[in-house]
């Protein structure tokens, strides 16, 4: 049995430089990866290791100040070769160069049957860390007991890629993983697909049948479509990808930090898949993909909407496994400007032509198209906001720091990709992303 969702409001975007069908991944060896802090929200870094120190793949690099139990771990064996610093001394990125080396392993001794011993083997591998909860959308404490456990099983945003098809090996992992999580929550385990695809049932899982436009695969929309989240209650969130290095811990004892990226965007010469690791360097990832006509190019670490602009020397982002390359747009030159009608550009606008040419493909840029301004309210975020929220009065109420009006218009139940497409269709232009972001991190520091 499934539960069947159809998402009604939200849009696709639909972007040049997707991957095609049947397209098989290329291997991808690079010399260095990085991990991010910044991209394990909630989780104050401490560092275990130092600069020269040699680590093995699943080796703690850092821990939480406030639990050291909480660990970010190593994706490769190597050497550390640098812990890049910024303002106050905060931890910008860890630097690894690769090496040879066993990596760690994990005891597996009940780890699929009792409760203790399946959290910690998580604590330990540092894939708890790869969790997110919600309310907050912060990696969880490590004592947590979730209701429920969301696990995304597709992504609906621009040029995302999705696998076609799993082998028995795969299936026998993702179960694995769905009777580990069993152990975490007092509710059940939900993973969501595409209504139609082909990723077949999971033991031990409720699965979702979703239907509609983007922002269907986001977690927040099937927590609202099936039991949103209270105040008091916590619910957990991951993805296909994590679910299955889970079902490798409970089978081998180790993690699997390899993954696979899509290489997409209208500036890539050819759009493809790359097998790779965790973090690795983007020069190594895009391998000199990028068209080369002069124009100034926006490296994104993950989709349009959500990633993070980290250039061709940067490193792939936790949790993406997209890169999206775009014009930056900065030395563009057009008539007219934001205002123009030309066929194309897009838009969600019935008064430009790209509104009603909504099959083509587009070729973006990264710029704003117009100037901030005062919020307008006129419900266009509604259009695009599936869950049974009032997206503006909820912004408003954050900007205003209203606790109370916080709570009452659901802020327990939303994460800063849930705004993605409202923040794209907002005529004032406000980053709605980055206040939603501020004010969970107000609500929490409040509230604790």
């Amino acid at each position: 049995m499934s539960i069947g969702i159809k998402v009604k409001k939200g849009l696709d975007i639909q972007l040049a430089g997707g991957i095609a069908n049947g397209t098989s991944p290329s291997e991808c060896r690079c010399a260095t990866v990085a991990i991010v802090p910044d991209d394990f929200t909630g989780l104050v870094p401490k560092m275990e290791l130092k600069e020269g120190e040699t680590v093995k793949a699943g080796q703690p690099i850092f821990h939480s100040k406030l639990d050291e139990r909480l660990k970010v771990t190593s994706p490769v064996s190597g050497t550390i070769k640098a812990v890049v610093r910024g303002e106050r001394r905060k931890i910008l990125r860890v630097v690894i160069e690769q090496g040879g080396g066993e990596p760690t392993k994990i005891s597996t001794d009940g780890i699929l049957s009792d409760k203790k011993a399946a959290r910690a083997a998580m604590l330990a591998s540092g894939l708890w860390a790869m969790l997110r909860q919600r309310p907050y959308d912060i990696v969880p404490a490590a004592d947590t007991r979730f209701r429920d456990i969301f696990v995304t099983g597709f992504d609906s945003a621009p040029l995302a890629w999705n696998p076609a098809s799993f082998s028995q090996e795969e299936i026998k992992t993702l179960k694995a993983g769905a009777k580990l999580l069993s152990l975490l929550t007092d509710g059940k385990v939900y993973v969501s697909r595409r209504a139609g695809s082909s990723l077949p049932d999971i033991d031990g899982a409720e699965m979702v049948d979703v239907e509609g436009p983007h922002p269907a695969s986001n977690a927040g929309t099937v927590i609202a479509a099936i039991n949103p989240v209270n105040k008091g209650e916590t619910v957990g969130c991951l993805d296909l990808a994590t679910l299955r290095r889970i079902g490798v811990l409970a089978l081998t004892g180790s993690v699997d930090f390899s993954t696979t990226v899509a290489v997409t965007g209208s500036e890539v010469k050819t759009p493809r898949l790359v097998e790779t690791v965790i973090g690795a360097e983007m020069s190594a990832i895009l391998q000199n993909d990028i068209t080369d006509d002069g124009r100034k190019k926006r490296v994104i670490s993950g989709n349009v909407l959500t990633g993070v602009a980290v250039g061709e020397e940067g490193y792939l982002r936790f949790p993406y496994r997209q890169v999206t390359v775009i014009p930056e747009g900065d030395d563009a030159d057009e008539f007219m400007g934001w205002a123009s009608l030309s066929p194309r550009k897009q838009s969600t606008s019935p008064t430009f032509p790209g509104y009603f040419l909504r099959r083509k493909l587009f070729k973006p840029d990264a710029r704003l198209l117009g100037g901030r301004r005062a919020m307008i309210m006129s419900g266009e975020y509604d259009k695009v906001f599936p869950m049974d929220i009032l997206p503006e009065y909820l912004i408003k109420a954050i900007l205003a720091k209203d606790i109370d009006r916080m709570e009452q218009l659901g802020i327990y139940e939303v994460a800063p990709e849930d705004f993605a497409l409202a923040e794209y269709v907002d005529t004032s232009k406000l980053e709605l992303q980055k206040i939603v972001r501020e004010g969970l991190d107000y609500l929490r520091k409040e509230l604790s």
